[in-house]
């Protein structure tokens, strides 16, 4: 697929969009790189969203390994590659099986995960299903991440899921690191 938005040369931005740039580069992810790339074209957008995505992926309270496995799902559920690609390898580093993720992948549903990871496979897959939770997943995910949890993990699914139809629909590839992009699942 040929990208529809692909990254702006310096010549082509306005004065706006060299600063949003500048500032992205200045944050922890050092670089105008995935979502950020069509986002350019929408500089406050991209502003916000960014800051919001940093806080989720750098501050939230839900652990990291959590954070990195949700966000694998979510990539599954749109079949973003970009964001699998990326957080694959990221989640199997911060202590998610291979298998887990493996099934992930295919569509399947994981086995023997840990009851963290089960927790939150639940909490995702049911928000992303019914777009809602019932009342036992609600105060499973209470007990378990407090409410604070309950809403960065509600906001790391929302804003996941927006960048990840931005990526869609400009077609953004996903960067080379040796992860299998993800396969179509059937309609």
């Amino acid at each position: 697929m040929k990208e529809r938005l692909p990254m702006l040369a310096d010549s082509q931005m306005n004065d706006v969009q060299k600063k949003a740039a500048a500032e992205l580069i200045a944050g922890p992810r050092k670089a105008v790189i995935g979502p950020f790339i069509a986002l350019m074209r929408s500089p406050e957008l991209m502003d916000r969203l960014q800051k919001v995505g940093e806080y989720l992926r750098f501050g939230s309270t839900v652990p990291p390994k959590l954070n990195e496995f949700a966000m694998c799902i979510v990539a599954r559920h749109v079949t973003n590659q970009f964001e699998w690609v990326v957080h694959y390898p990221n989640a199997l580093k911060a202590g998610v099986a291979q298998a887990t993720l493996d099934a992930i992948g295919d569509g399947r549903q994981p086995s023997g995960m840990p009851a963290d990871e089960a927790l939150v496979h639940d909490f995702v897959t049911e928000l992303l299903r019914t777009h809602g939770v019932c009342d036992a997943t609600y105060a499973r995910t209470v007990e378990a991440l407090g409410e604070q949890g309950l809403l960065d993990l509600i906001g790391l699914v929302g804003y996941f899921i927006a960048i990840c139809l931005v990526m869609n629909v400009a077609h953004t590839p996903a960067p080379s690191n040796g992860t299998a992009e993800l396969a179509p699942l059937p309609m």
